[in-house]
């Protein structure tokens, strides 16, 4: 294999891995810029949801004390419903106007919160509808792009929740994505030989990222933290509205 090429895929895996830990979301927008510059296209989707799902497993693993299943439960089988929904957009729909809507939605989101001058009103609501309801848009646009961990970041934040708070509910929902993504590309042929190959590269660098990640969390401060989610927010909705229109 070209040195080249795995200098690549390893970048992509130690960054991808690093945000992963740090932040519980965003691996693959932030990877699959990296390696669609450089691997076959058709490699790319099925790497990046093994690679993140190994990603999200250390960080489960290293930050149990902060996760809660019982908490992220009506998120995660909402969400699980949303997927086939998302999916059928992409088949039948016009999948660009809804990526166009959620990217326009996140930039004018993290913009709003880095411009306020002082703290932002939090929202007061009650009920476990409401997660359930996040929990399935958050699916609908997991199945239509990937995108399952914004909504639930947004949410969260807007709440007012401690940084602990929020991955234990967004964390293990985005596990649960990426899991039953990984089936779902299982047996639709679509992890090949050559993606487990390069997945043995990857995840090995991935799960060091995740690691670094981590130990940056744990040291961060509330701010510190909310600025870096936003700052990735607004990547994410850069490269989602970006990927609209071209």
């Amino acid at each position: 294999m070209d040195p080249s090429l795995i200098a690549i895929v390893v970048l992509g895996a130690f960054v991808g891995g690093f945000i992963s830990g740090f932040a519980g979301f965003g691996f693959a927008l932030v990877v699959s810029g990296i390696w669609f510059a450089a691997l076959p296209v058709h490699l790319v989707p099925p790497l990046v949801v093994l690679s993140a799902t190994a990603g999200q497993l250390t960080g489960l693993a290293k930050l149990a004390k902060h996760v809660s299943w019982p908490k992220a439960w009506p998120l995660i089988w909402a969400g699980i419903l949303g997927i086939p929904l998302g999916t059928a957009l992409v088949a039948f729909g016009a999948p660009d106007k809804v990526k166009l809507v959620v990217g326009v939605f996140l930039i004018a989101y993290t913009l709003w919160q880095f411009m306020a001058r002082r703290s932002v009103p939090q929202i007061r609501v009650t009920g476990l509808i409401w997660d359930r309801i996040i929990g399935f848009l958050g699916g609908i646009l997991g199945g239509l792009a990937g995108l399952s961990g914004a909504l639930p970041v947004v949410w969260y934040q807007m709440l007012g929740m401690s940084p602990a708070e929020q991955r234990a509910r967004y964390q293990p929902f985005n596990l649960a994505i990426l899991a039953l993504s990984s089936v779902s590309m299982l047996l639709f042929g679509q992890i090949t030989p050559e993606v487990l190959r390069l997945s043995l590269i990857a995840m090995p660098i991935v799960i060091l990222g995740a690691l670094t990640g981590v130990w940056m969390f744990d040291r961060v401060t509330a701010k510190g933290f909310k600025r870096a989610v936003l700052s990735l927010l607004l990547l994410s909705g850069v490269m989602i509205l970006t990927q609209s229109l071209t």
